[in-house]
This record gives C-alpha cells, structure tokens and sequence, in this order.
C-alpha cells in the first residue's frame, strides 16, 4: 500500500508510472506480433501529448476565463489574484509545451503513415487532403498559443510590464485566438478520427 501511495502521492511519479505501464503494454504487443511498430509508438505520443493540449485549451475557454469573471465581478469574493498567480502560469507552461509536442509528433506521425508532410499540406490527394485538414488548422493553432496567446497572457499575467491599455487589447487578442483555437479543434479532431478510422474523402 504504501508503494502505490509512493506513486500516486505524486503527479510526476503518477505520470511516470503511467508511461512505464503502456511501454510494458506496448512491449508485450510487439514482442507477440514479432515487430515494433514505430507508427504506433508515434500515434500514442501524438494523442497523449494532444489530450493535454486540448483539455487545457478548454479549460481555459470553459473553466478558468469565465471563473475569473466572475471572481472580478464578485466585490465581496476573494478576487482572482490566486488564480493568476499560481494556476494560470503553470497551465499554461503545460498548454504551450504540449502544443509544440502535439505538432511535432503529428508531423512525425504524417511520415511514419507514408501521407507525408508536403502531400498533407498541400492536400495532394484525398487520403492526404483529409488529414491535411487537420494538420492546417493544428498548425494555424499552434501559431495562435505561441504567437498570440501566450505573449498577451504574459501582459495580462503581469509577468511582462505593460499599461492597462496593453493589457485591455492584449486580453481582447489572447481571447479571440484561444476562441480561434476552440472552434478549429473541433473539425480538428473530426480530421484526425476520419483518417485515423480509414473513412477518406
């Protein structure tokens, strides 16, 4: 008992651990089908990391913006200082890195599919335009949580100085393309299963 609580008392240890048990899964796999799927390894990182990135997306569209609010709205409330001392800084470590991630390994995961980059972005085909589809607006979502979000979150966080004039138009920015991201993610995902489920275009 005091093993599991050794693991679960911490998230990196909870995180670890949870690799560890897939890689074993995974092994058993490929040591009973003779091979070692590289294209799997790949998929499974690419929806881990994505997961991530899409639930911190929509906790941010649906939980902490509008808690925020109402935290500013709330005279007699506690404010939303600690929110945007100690939660929002870290979520959005893990936002940003975990879009990197997702981007990266779905480009490594159009090559181990033999799509390949070019004919997806380029929509060389039907098999290619379907998941091209996916890679643009996961592209154009990335740009938007390095280019965008998080150097206006920044201004708004007060981890960059900036007047309230920059803060009121960095707010209005950071918003649009986080909403930009929330309505891109769901054809997103649509792209990604289709393909991933052999239903081409």
């Amino acid at each position: 008992m005091g093993f599991i609580k050794g693991i679960l008392g911490s998230i990196k240890a909870t995180i670890a651990s949870g690799f560890i048990l897939a890689i074993l899964i995974a092994l058993f796999g490929w040591q009973s089908s003779g091979s070692f799927n590289v294209l799997e390894l790949t998929v499974w990182l690419h929806v881990v990391v994505g997961i991530t990135w899409i639930g911190l997306l929509y906790y941010f569209n649906f939980v902490q913006v509008p808690a925020m609010g109402e935290a500013l709205a709330d005279e007699g409330g506690p404010g939303p200082a600690a929110i945007g001392k100690y939660v929002a800084p870290r979520a959005l470590l893990w936002f940003r890195y975990s879009a990197a991630l997702t981007w990266l390994t779905g480009v490594s995961a159009l090559e181990s599919t033999g799509v390949g980059i070019v004919n997806a972005f380029t929509f060389a085909n039907s098999q290619a335009a379907l998941i091209g589809v996916g890679a643009w607006f996961g592209t154009i979502m990335l740009f938007n949580v390095w280019v965008l979000i998080w150097p206006n979150q920044k201004k708004i966080l007060g981890m960059v100085e900036a007047t309230a004039d920059e803060v009121a138009k960095a707010k209005v920015t950071a918003a649009l393309a986080s909403r930009t991201n929330v309505l891109l993610s769901i054809p997103l995902l649509l792209s990604m299963t289709a393909f991933a489920h052999g239903n081409l275009v």
